[in-house]
């Protein structure tokens, strides 16, 4: 088999697994005569080691490995396990999303989590995005706003993570986010006094968040990293969405889309809102976007980190600083 790992320094999050791992679970995966042809990892990932595998007679899948459980965040913990859960609740865009072959979270091969999918058509959302004019770039995020709403649209019962932990009421569902999110600032050996505010903050207002009481599917990772668009279309059209595994219930406010959508108003984004709706306008929702903002602002913290990326860190301190401002006014 023809192996091409992508070449990383000792100390990095992401680790390639072996060529004769790779083999093992081709094999468990596809029967004892599935020998690949090739296995080349992809590296427009930053969590999951990503491979695309060529069984031969045209036949190409994805390979993604999870990375080993001990050097999961508690607010990043089993996330292909979490994905692997969501998919039957992701049916309003099925067509879109890449389809599960096989799955092994038995760690008998290795010690990490490790699934095989469909490949999705098309190219990535920022290369695809980049062919066409900014002026033309509206199209692409009424689509994401489009998409974004069938997937809020699906109701559950409980908050937290679709594979678990679930909660009664949002408010511990929040709480509980921050609560591991202040762990593992405190592993990383990152100042958490901020965080723990924040986490004061949520007490505080546990009424306010309560006033959300239906559990809503949220994707926690949809933009333009995460999907494909089409080849040559004449205008820009979105054909796949993956990385699906960070899926939860809860407040549709709170989703990553809808973060991203409104991080930079009076540009193309503005265009989302016309298929998605208007955000909420009330001041409990005001109050409780500051919290989810400070929700991401932690998260963005915790992957600078991990990433190495140390000069990016400081930048969340003083965000964070903005928002507990704002909190305590």
């Amino acid at each position: 088999m023809q192996f091409r790992p992508i070449e990383r320094p000792d100390n990095s999050f992401q680790q390639s697994v072996t060529a004769e791992a790779i083999e093992a679970m081709c094999r468990r995966a596809f029967g004892s005569n599935a020998i690949p042809c090739s296995a080349v990892e992809l590296g427009n990932g930053m969590y999951n080691n990503t491979y695309r595998i060529d069984l031969g007679d045209d036949r190409r899948v994805i390979l993604r490995v999870a990375p080993e459980p001990a050097r999961q965040y508690r607010i990043e913990r089993e996330l292909m396990r979490n994905e692997y859960a969501s998919t039957p609740f992701l049916a309003s865009i099925s067509r879109m999303i890449p389809r599960t072959l096989a799955a092994d979270f038995t760690h008998e091969i290795i010690d990490r989590d490790y699934l095989f999918q469909t490949m999705l058509d098309g190219v990535s959302g920022p290369e695809g995005i980049g062919q066409y004019p900014q002026s033309e770039w509206t199209t692409f995020f009424r689509q994401m706003g489009e998409i974004s709403r069938s997937i809020h649209a699906v109701r559950g019962d409980r908050f937290g993570p679709v594979a678990g932990p679930g909660f009664g009421t949002w408010a511990e569902a929040v709480t509980a986010f921050f609560i591991d999110l202040v762990a593992d600032l405190d592993d990383a050996g990152l100042d958490s006094a901020d965080v723990h505010e924040v986490l004061a903050a949520v007490e505080k207002y546990q009424a306010v968040l309560n006033e959300v009481t239906e559990p809503r599917l949220l994707h926690g990772d949809l933009w333009t990293v995460n999907v494909m668009m089409a080849t040559d279309a004449p205008e820009p059209t979105i054909t796949g969405v993956f990385d699906n595994d960070r899926t939860s219930w809860g407040d549709p406010d709170s989703d990553w889309p809808v973060f991203m959508a409104a991080k930079k108003p009076g540009t193309e984004r503005d265009a989302f809102w016309e298929t998605y709706g208007q955000r909420p306008s009330t001041a409990a929702a005001a109050r409780r976007s500051l919290l989810y903002l400070a929700k991401h602002i932690g998260a963005i913290r915790l992957e600078r980190h991990r990433l190495g990326n140390a000069d990016a860190v400081p930048e969340t301190y003083e965000q964070m600083r903005n928002v507990l401002g704002q909190l305590r006014a």
